[in-house]
């Protein structure tokens, strides 16, 4: 029974190490998220640059993955080559060891200070970067707060004869000490984690030194195996080639290792004296003397890469996402970018169906496909909500939380645009056609504008849907104006034709009215799309149209 209350022990332990690990995470990206990807992004230039931004980078958030998610971005965008992509990577391996360092030393002392300071900071302004900096060094508190326990929950676990048989069993295969740690790694998504827990093993004799430091090699082999194995771009071989690059860098590093291993246990343990810190520092090493040995040699690695792994035409699938990376749903400063980036191919996609429509005004029936189109648009627009869905909003800052509101509004709405235009719009316009009176030229021009103000109107809102700007909301707001005024004109010209009597108009004419309404609606949705969240965020946009009886007695009360 105490055998089993000291494993649970030690499992809250490690839970409360991740919980840490996640805040600080989530606190660096709430406050920098942004700006270390541009830091990164600039950075890129050369090998040696990123190396290091790569390490800087991963040591402020605790994440090799995210790190590695941002490079993967920029190279799938064009933005950057393979080769400074890979240097990223060295780098944010080395840069997961740092925190390392820091924790083999004994400042656990420093935990309630940390968390103390951080309760402080946490309870300012939730929009501050001093609360989202609180959040991180409260996690910091914790892992220390954690690391401690760990060391006390060792302490008896060293006399127990069944956790020593067992890990006996374990150290007499060295590669199974690594595949049981890549495991581990790969369940927590923390390498972080998993080493400091072979520190405390080490600490304690509980694990011999060769097998601590199989073990440490496991746990870098898991934490490059996690974005290979979690990522997207499995229909694209390319997108696989920098997680690859990462792994296989990995296994050449543990080929060469694992038969030192008992030379370097012994001569670490010679040379440094204390098991912990002799694994903080093989961890270390480990990964700079990859790092030495790979930066020179990037450019025909990355030419064998491309090689092995070309890239792959696109599917003919319009409607399959191309931006909407699974793996990405752990930053969401990049779930987000990636989700707007595909919400664009919406208005792409609406601009083609309206085009069909500008092309059914007069013709027999709409043109071939103008219902595939439909179809993309809601199967996009259901993609990128349910990828939205799947992301952890407790790891979403505020303004991650109204982005991601302003994508779903302007997917949501042009979506329902676009079925508009499906089922109202284009059979409208092909009704026309069965009338057997032709739409006079006047009408018919009039209407042709009116669908190229349309699209002009939806390019409009795609542009204001980046870029976020106040005064194109308020031109694209008053775009409902116009069409209103103009459905106006034309009931009143619908109306003047049936009071004259000329019954061959009148069904050309209603029709007329019912694609200026559509055309009208499907207005509405792309001003509700993109102008009114930027109008409501500025505090331009009334909650409602309706004067309230309250004012209007007040004005009564006045005159």
């Amino acid at each position: 029974m105490a055998f089993t209350l000291a494993l649970v022990s030690l499992a809250g332990a490690i839970a409360l190490l991740l919980w840490g690990t996640r805040m600080v995470q989530t606190g660096v990206q709430r406050a920098f998220g942004p700006g270390l990807r541009v830091f990164l992004g600039h950075a890129l230039s050369n090998r040696g640059k990123a190396f290091l931004a790569g390490a800087g980078v991963t040591a402020a958030l605790q994440s090799s993955t995210a790190t590695g998610l941002m490079a993967a971005g920029f190279a799938a965008s064009g933005l950057v080559g393979l080769v400074p992509a890979l240097a990223v990577m060295l780098g944010a391996n080395v840069g997961t060891t740092l925190i390392v360092q820091l924790l083999s030393f004994d400042i656990a002392f420093v935990s309630p200070l940390l968390i103390l300071a951080g309760f402080v900071m946490f309870r300012r302004d939730p929009g501050s970067t001093a609360h989202d900096l609180g959040r991180a060094i409260i996690g910091l508190g914790l892992m220390l707060l954690a690391l401690r326990q760990l060391l006390e929950l060792m302490a008896p676990l060293e006399s127990s004869a069944t956790l020593r048989e067992l890990l006996r069993l374990i150290s007499v295969v060295p590669l199974l000490d690594v595949l049981l740690a890549a495991a581990l790694t790969w369940a927590m998504h923390s390498s972080v984690a998993v080493v400091l827990l072979v520190m405390s093993l080490a600490s304690h004799g509980i694990v011999t030194a060769e097998t601590a430091l199989a073990l440490v090699l496991g746990a870098n082999l898991g934490s490059a195996a996690n974005p290979l194995l979690e990522g997207g771009g499995r229909d694209d071989p390319a997108a696989r080639r920098l997680p690859l690059g990462n792994l296989l860098n990995r296994v050449v590093g543990l080929g060469v290792a694992l038969p030192l291993l008992p030379w370097l246990s012994g001569w670490l343990n010679d040379v440094v004296g204390d098991p912990a810190r002799a694994v903080a520092l093989f961890h270390t090493g480990f990964n700079l003397v990859l790092a030495a040995a790979f930066l020179p040699l990037l450019s025909p690695y990355a030419a064998l890469l491309r090689r092995w792994l070309p890239a792959r035409p696109a599917a003919a699938d319009p409607a399959r996402p191309l931006y909407l990376d699974p793996a990405a749903q752990q930053v969401p400063v990049i779930a987000l970018g990636g989700a707007a980036r595909e919400a664009l191919r919406l208005a792409d996609v609406l601009e083609e169906l309206l085009g069909a429509a500008r092309e059914t005004i007069g013709a027999r029936r709409a043109p071939l496909g103008a219902k595939a189109l439909d179809e993309v648009l809601g199967r996009l627009a259901g993609s990128i909500r349910a990828y939205l869905a799947m992301l952890d909003t407790e790891s979403l800052s505020e303004a991650d939380h109204r982005r991601m509101r302003e994508i779903v509004t302007f997917v949501t709405q042009l979506d329902q645009a676009g079925s508009v235009a499906r089922r109202i719009l284009l059979p409208h316009a092909a009704e026309l056609w069965k009338q057997g009176q032709p739409l006079a030229a006047s009408g018919r021009a009039e209407l042709h504008a009116l669908l190229e103000r349309l699209v002009g109107n939806l390019r409009g809102a795609a542009s204001l849907f980046m870029t976020e700007d106040p005064r194109a909301a308020r031109l694209l707001a008053e775009e409902k104006a116009v069409f209103r005024d103009l459905e106006s004109e034309a009931t009143r010209a619908h109306l003047e034709r049936l009071r004259s009597a000329r019954p061959e108009a009148v069904g050309t004419s209603a029709l007329h009215l019912d694609l200026l309404r559509d055309i009208k609606q499907i207005n509405s949705h792309i001003v509700a799309a993109a102008a009114y969240p930027v109008l409501e965020r500025v505090g331009e946009l009334l909650p409602s149209r309706v004067v309230s009886q309250h004012r209007d007695q007040k004005k009564i009360e006045a005159g």
